[in-house]
């Protein structure tokens, strides 16, 4: 007895098959147009759709073959995980390429630095961050060629780049997150990620506890002092600006003679030149004027930078690089000074000092311009921590 087997309808052959395959591999055509073409199942019309991407706008064949072989290589990755180009994304910008959402941001980022949005301290680091993250990825074997591959473990895996391979320490790792978080969100904004990349990871450094502070001791202060006096007089200025008024080396460099007021003994820092993007003065402690008046360097015009060319006042700004240059090429090496001891350091180590001589914090506070007296206790050493007298001698009835 024979059987006989029921064909298919074509129309339900074609439905079913629609269902399993939603798209063909892209393909070169060449010929007076040169296209690359792909099927792709359009949802609207409910079949099956050609694509054609035109590619005669690039003049040279070999150019623009090596261009269609990359980019069928991209579409066949982007069809492959769901893509469709009938259909909207809610995401459109999810398979822009890494390279180019790069590009993109260091155009913003650019900008925002130009109309003085972001400082140059920021922008240059945020620049450096994001070159490290370029050349971590084209290290990798499998390197990510779409911003949406950019997630978090990826980003997990750099950090352990930074902090274990570099052998950096936990601050500097925990730098490159704060970027991170930065960018992410920028990713968000833009419309390249719906969520925030770096939302669950968590920074390793110890905020909450003391600082620890390479502060310079009292007897190499001393030597530090003799050294300046007889080879730079006008850095010993930079040294103790440093030291008494914690004013940071970038806003040192930008500080005008006319900035300084011998009458009222104070610096002004403008909120264009100030870290925190506040206005503030603060005190000149007398062997500051002493030392001002002995050098001559009040009697530069007033729109003059005290800290010019060889630290003397001058009309050209010099960047804040010449202090930190100064001290590592002459005074470490000539007082053959510990690493750990920069220039930098002599703030803390002011700082530091004027807590332990038991200067009330409000005073140090206001002086070191910090947003809270939390902030000043960082820097206050556990050897002089005592108990308040007003608590240790309270009384009640209880």
């Amino acid at each position: 007895m024979n059987s006989s087997k029921k064909k298919m309808p074509k129309s339900q052959k074609n439905t079913e098959l629609q269902d399993i395959i939603s798209y063909t591999l892209p393909k070169l055509y060449t010929g007076k147009e040169w296209y690359i073409g792909f099927y792709a199942f359009n949802p609207v019309e409910g079949k099956m759709k050609i694509k054609r991407i035109k590619l005669n706008y690039i003049t040279k064949v070999t150019e623009r073959r090596k261009y269609a072989a990359d980019l069928m290589t991209r579409l066949n990755e982007k069809l492959r995980r769901g893509w469709n180009p009938w259909i909207e994304s809610e995401n459109s910008k999810a398979y822009v390429l890494f390279d180019e959402a790069c590009e993109a941001y260091i155009k913003l980022a650019t900008r925002y630095f130009q109309d003085d949005i972001l400082r140059e301290d920021s922008y240059t680091s945020y620049m450096s961050y994001l070159r490290n993250l370029r050349k971590y990825n084209k290290s990798l074997k499998n390197p990510i060629t779409y911003i949406y591959q950019l997630n978090r473990e990826y980003l997990n895996e750099f950090l352990e780049h930074i902090y274990i391979d570099r052998d950096n320490s936990p601050q500097t790792r925990d730098n490159y997150l704060m970027w991170l978080r930065v960018f992410a969100k920028y990713l968000v904004r833009q419309g390249y990620h719906k969520t925030i990349a770096t939302e669950s990871i968590e920074v390793i450094g110890k905020r909450s506890r003391k600082k620890s502070r390479t502060v310079i001791p009292a007897d190499s202060l001393a030597k530090l002092k003799s050294f300046v006096v007889g080879h730079n007089r006008h850095y010993l200025l930079a040294t103790y600006i440093l030291f008494y008024c914690f004013i940071r080396p970038k806003e040192m460099s930008l500080i005008k003679i006319g900035d300084i007021s011998i009458k009222n003994r104070t610096i002004f820092i403008s909120e264009e030149n100030s870290k925190n993007r506040k206005s503030a003065v603060v005190t000149i402690n007398k062997k500051i004027i002493e030392l001002m008046l002995d050098l001559g360097v009040l009697s530069a015009p007033n729109d003059y930078y005290l800290f010019g060319s060889g630290f003397m006042p001058s009309k050209e700004q010099r960047s804040e690089k010449q202090f930190r240059d100064y001290w590592n090429r002459y005074v470490r090496k000539g007082l053959k000074f510990p690493k750990e001891y920069k220039f930098y350091s002599l703030k803390d180590t002011g700082v530091t000092t004027m807590l332990r001589c038991k200067l009330d914090n409000i005073s140090v506070r206001d002086q070191a311009r910090h947003s809270s007296i939390l902030m000043t206790d960082i820097y206050t050493p556990h050897d002089i921590q005592e108990a308040n007298p007003i608590i240790e001698k309270f009384d009640t009835d209880f």
